[in-house]
């Protein structure tokens, strides 16, 4: 009976030690994640609350522009990076060739944003008009003749990406160019009447933040129509999800880190409940949330 006890108790710590000494969990160790920084708002808020809820978790965030990010997943610097696309067939091929199992996640919906200054008065634009100006075809505003210049957070970011590839743009235009973040491209909006600035939606779309509003302090959004006498519409986030506004584009997850580690258990909070809400509550369309339509019709 000594000896049936003896080898019970060593089975016993024999299981729970592994347990007691893993480092890394859905809810506990510590993980560098890639972000583009158009998504810096949504994301310090998700990490936030994901550190809240799991104590012994550490989420450090650095964020870049997509190109560098994605770059730096491939040289196997990050196992997990948010951006606006899915990783490509060629590109998924590239990481099956190294026995690299990749994991791509949807978990919301944002979009690019146009701001000007306040005392602008060209607030709308049809979509032809803002291709012309990003291929140097229209170089001033319409109402002012004042020369127009276009700001860009950087010539790598998701922004600049999304618009490029949008307005299928040929050549670089002389009067468009890059700072280097989408807090800079507000600040300049801010002081120069004549830009029209390029920013993520997300950097001003939750208006219950002081900071958001701060930002909102001191800019106009533009309002984007099909054709000239189209319906106007303004990035808010039912006009996203009926895809009316049309300068829309997804946040994606990517994550190589293992199943049962830290990441993936990041990523599990983003596709589900909490950080879905999350995405709802910053004025975005979650991927895997109900959204809930509200016509409003003038008497």
């Amino acid at each position: 009976m000594l000896i049936f006890f003896c080898i019970v108790i060593s089975g016993c710590n024999s299981n729970e030690n592994p347990l007691a000494y893993q480092t890394d969990t859905h809810g506990r160790g510590k993980t560098d994640i890639l972000i583009e920084e158009s998504f810096k708002r949504l994301f310090d808020t998700s990490i936030y609350t994901f550190e809240s809820q799991f104590p012994k978790a550490d989420i450090v965030p650095t964020y870049g522009t997509e190109n560098e990010i994605i770059d730096a997943f491939f040289k196997n610097k990050a196992k997990t990076i948010i951006i606006s696309r899915d990783l490509t067939e060629l590109e998924k091929k590239q990481l099956k060739a190294k026995k690299v199992e990749v994991r791509s996640n949807k978990i919301a919906t944002d979009a690019v944003a146009l701001i000007v200054h306040p005392s602008n008065n060209d607030t709308v634009f049809t979509i032809q008009e803002i291709k012309n100006i990003l291929n140097g075809k229209q170089k001033t505003w319409k109402s002012s003749k004042i020369t127009l210049n276009v700001v860009f957070d950087n010539i790598n970011s998701a922004n600049y990406n999304y618009l490029n590839q949008y307005a299928n743009r040929k050549t670089s235009a002389e009067n468009i160019f890059a700072v280097k973040s989408n807090e800079e491209v507000i600040n300049y909006v801010k002081n120069h009447p004549g830009a029209l600035g390029i920013i993520g939606l997300n950097w001003i779309s939750d208006q219950d933040d002081f900071d958001v509003k701060d930002f909102l302090d001191g800019i106009k959004v533009i309002g984007l129509k099909e054709k000239e006498n189209s319906d106007i519409f303004q990035p808010y986030a039912g006009f996203i999800y009926t895809k009316e506004y049309p300068l829309y584009r997804d946040i994606w997850v990517i994550n190589k880190g293992k199943r049962s580690g830290l990441n993936s258990g990041f990523v599990n909070f983003m596709i589900r409940e909490t950080g879905q809400m999350l995405i709802q509550q910053s004025g975005l369309v979650p991927a895997n949330a109900p959204v809930r339509l509200i016509q409003f019709e003038a008497e």
